[in-house]
């Protein structure tokens, strides 16, 4: 049997115009800004009037920290949705969109894969609708406009050395990390130090995803801090008048995209911070518009479930007034043998031994989603090269923390390889007695709330900074940011800030490198370790792969 690859898979799908996807949501056409034959925009007028309904029970999709194996959030949010709809469900699936860095560097795509893709693909993975080109356009005029305002007049008494804004493009170039402005002279404004991040970090990504309609959207941009005056005093992007501008930029970007899964099933896809460095989580406002239209909505959140999950809780659901019903915790066997110990290149072969070590990892994970007060479910993405004794490792183990784990296998086999998960999903969701709750409350302290995820979430002894970080701390509550919560930026494949100490670590301490305010976003950003806020490529980027063959049809993409 030939295996074909996700991008051949994807361009040999049945794709439906996007009209007919959007009837089973009761869309009509009016309310659609077509982008082609098979995306579409929903249109503002469709969104505001439903703001304040509630019908759908919304599903987290997580997984165990990453691995070179990969786990498959984005694959069995698309199987499990497929599932759902299979069995006489009215679900949709909402997803962030895909960024060009890992795209060319070494992750790959982010639509999915097998039988349990969202297309089209190669739209998806390169430009899709322009969203992350809007927001860095909106996010890189603010930039110009402050070195332009400090050039003219600096009536605001911007302190250059004290611009915390930095510039965004959405590809790895750690080249550009740190910078030397305004060089060649007075005419090219104000010499000073500056850097990029990827656009998936930058705070305007952010504030799109946390937004709830335009009004709350240009408010969010008005309050983000862009550095500070001769007398450390704040400025905001309100004082330079900024921020009509950005919105209008983003103006189009901010309604929620359309698009299907290879079974035609709808599927919103808008916003794209990663989960890392960033808050992890699609818009608020596709979220909440996908609440409205169907009966369960299945979403997922970046990387392990320490990150993309913790933030989802902690940072998500506390500022949209979300309320999970389930989560799913997705784990693959060769993921959990890696974190055993087993090298890339044996995992093929079965080690039950290795597993059971791993299975740590799993174990660590269920214990910290338990902790939010919502019911866990393990799918087990599975592999043709899982052993059926290596599978009953899993269920057997978390029969012991009274968790189903169901195979799935919807990889090959699209919504019918999650039809038992999906039966499950919807039994958690109608019996399962969520008492959603966050791990903490406004009310404590910045350095409090960071050691509470440190100790609770990472396993760790305790948090480590020295006295500049400590008073920034100190500053930020000060100026009446003490009820922000945390948005943690750390290496995403373990549980410390060593990417090599795998499983279940304990007695580490976390370092903080940074923090950052994102008032507009309404979080504190804290940056731990050796993390990066602009990625570079690996030695070989997956760009060297990636062509445009005699048909005119993209190839390498994966």
């Amino acid at each position: 049997m030939v295996i074909k690859s996700d991008i051949e898979i994807a361009q040999a799908a049945n794709i439906q115009p996007i009209q007919r996807v959007a009837e089973k949501l009761n869309i009509s056409s009016e309310a659609l800004i077509p982008y082609g034959y098979d995306k579409a925009k929903i249109n503002t007028n469709f969104i505001e009037p439903k703001t304040n309904e509630k019908i759908g029970k919304l599903v987290l999709v997580t997984a165990v920290s990453p691995t070179p194996a990969g786990e498959g959030k984005t694959t069995t949010t698309v199987g499990l949705g497929d599932g759902l709809n299979l069995i006489g469900k009215k679900a949709v699936m909402c997803l962030r969109e895909p960024s060009l860095g890992p795209c060319f560097g070494m992750k790959g795509g982010a639509a999915g894969g097998g039988y349990a893709q969202v297309v089209p693909m190669t739209d998806i993975n390169l430009h899709f609708t322009g969203d992350f080109h809007a927001i860095a356009a909106a996010n890189n005029l603010l930039a110009a406009l402050i070195d332009n305002h400090m050039h003219w007049s600096n009536q605001l008494n911007i302190d250059p050395h004290q611009v915390t804004w930095r510039r965004v493009i959405d590809m790895n170039d750690r080249a550009l990390r740190k910078i030397t402005s305004g060089l060649g002279g007075h005419n090219n404004g104000v010499v000073r130090e500056a850097g990029f991040d990827i656009t998936a970090a930058s705070e305007v990504m952010a504030i799109f995803c946390l937004a709830i309609d335009l009004d709350d959207l240009e408010a969010r941009l008005g309050n983000i801090v862009l550095g500070y005056t001769y007398n450390d005093e704040p400025i905001t992007v309100r004082q330079l008048n900024a921020h009509g501008a950005m919105t209008a930029l983003l103006r189009d970007a901010f309604q929620p995209n359309l698009v299907q899964t290879m079974e035609n099933n709808p599927v919103f896809m808008h916003g794209g911070p990663f989960a890392n460095i960033a808050h992890g989580c699609n818009s608020v406002i596709a979220t909440k518009t996908a609440l409205k239209v169907a009966d369960y909505v299945i979403t997922e959140a970046g990387f392990g479930a320490d990150l993309g999950a913790e933030k989802f809780f902690n940072i998500k659901c506390r500022k949209a007034g979300l309320s999970p019903d389930a989560v799913v915790l997705v784990v693959t066997i060769k993921a959990l043998k890696m974190q055993g110990g087993v090298a890339k290149q044996d995992l093929l072969a079965e080690n039950i031994n290795a597993l059971k070590d791993g299975c740590k990892n799993l174990e660590r994970h269920i214990r910290n989603l338990g902790k939010f007060g919502v019911p866990v479910t393990v799918a087990i993405n599975h592999f043709t090269s899982d052993t059926d004794a290596e599978v009953k490792v899993i269920e057997s183990f978390c029969e012991k923390y009274q968790v189903k784990a169901i195979k799935c296998t919807h990889w090959a086999d699209g919504g019918e390889g999650a039809n038992e998960m999906a039966e499950h999903v919807v039994e958690l969701c109608e019996n399962g007695n969520p008492q959603f709750r966050n791990l903490y409350n406004d009310e404590m302290p910045l350095w409090d709330k960071v050691a509470t995820i440190a100790k609770e979430i990472y396993g760790a002894d305790d948090i480590i900074a020295d006295k500049k970080i400590r008073d920034q701390f100190i500053r930020f509550e000060r100026e009446g940011f003490a009820k922000y919560p945390i948005c943690m930026a750390k290496n995403q494949y373990s549980f410390s800030t060593d990417s090599n100490l795998l499983g279940a670590p304990v007695g580490h301490v976390v370092p903080i490198r940074e923090i950052h305010l994102a008032a507009g976003a309404e979080f504190i950003v804290v940056i731990c370790g050796s993390i990066m806020t602009m990625p570079g490529l690996p030695s070989v980027p997956a760009a060297n792969a990636i062509r445009v063959n005699e048909k005119g049809r993209i190839e390498g993409l994966f």
